[in-house]
């Protein structure tokens, strides 16, 4: 269905080849070069660009998904991005930046109409998309641990959005009824329950029992041992999907 994308793109043009473009993990504005690429593909900020329109007021790019130096043909590439001028903002928006990049009521309002459709369907799939605000998970026991696993790659073409977009956790849990390592998918409803989706790994006669096998282990230990808030969009809770290794350890005892 989508996703928010994180509007924290601030450049600045120094010279025909160096863009100054703002990095929110270390706050302050970083030079980079500008590379041409092919057509109207430009590269910058370690990420590819197409330029659709440019006036002496604004630029529109769109930011392009590759994958093995390929554009993706998907909606991973449709993401276009406008820029104003310092002086059009000033002077003829009479507003900020920081203003602009502010959720609009219209923001919140179809947030808030695709969180309806994802709560009334808690268990479809479809209905769901990734937060801004992933899922948290806190332990109520010493039983088990939790740590969310980044997944940023660069040379995959992962950005820091995949964080959000995918994200992972590994699950440790003490004193199991047994040894084990599952890695599978679930989708987190509003109100933190979870739905097994998807796992792989398995021999076509042993799937049912797999599937069996994963509910209990949510049931029983990720939904007692762990207190779930679900994935949020502008502060608003709705169904997200998730991927989650857990590991059981039996006790020696």
């Amino acid at each position: 269905m989508g996703f928010q994308q994180e509007p924290s793109w601030i450049i600045q043009f120094k010279s025909n080849d160096t863009v100054m473009a703002y990095s929110p993990q270390k706050k302050k504005m970083q030079p980079f070069f500008l590379m041409f690429d092919h057509g109207d593909v430009y590269n910058f900020a370690n990420e590819y660009f197409r330029i659709k329109k440019i006036s002496k007021d604004s630029l529109v790019f769109q930011r392009l998904h590759l994958q093995k130096k390929e554009i993706s043909k998907d909606i991973r590439s449709d993401v276009n991005i406008t820029y104003y001028s310092e002086n059009y903002l000033k002077n003829e928006l009479k507003t900020t930046a920081a203003e602009l990049q502010k959720p609009s009521k219209a923001d919140t309002l179809y947030v808030q109409k695709l969180s309806a459709r994802s709560n009334r369907n808690p268990q479809n799939l479809d209905s769901a998309f990734a937060g801004r605000q992933p899922v948290e998970f806190t332990p109520v026991s010493k039983l088990i641990k939790v740590k969310k696993i980044t997944t940023v790659d660069p040379i995959m073409g992962r950005t820091q959005s995949y964080d959000y977009l995918f994200p992972y956790y590994r699950i440790d849990i003490d004193k199991s009824y047994k040894d084990f390592a599952y890695e599978f998918n679930v989708l987190v409803n509003a109100n933190g329950k979870m739905y097994l989706t998807s796992f792989a790994n398995v021999l076509p006669e042993y799937r049912e029992a797999r599937k069996k096998s994963l509910e209990a282990i949510i049931s029983v230990y990720l939904q007692n041992l762990l207190r779930v808030t679900p994935g949020k969009t502008l502060g608003i809770p709705h169904s997200s999907e998730i991927k989650l290794v857990v590991q059981g350890k039996k006790s020696n005892n």
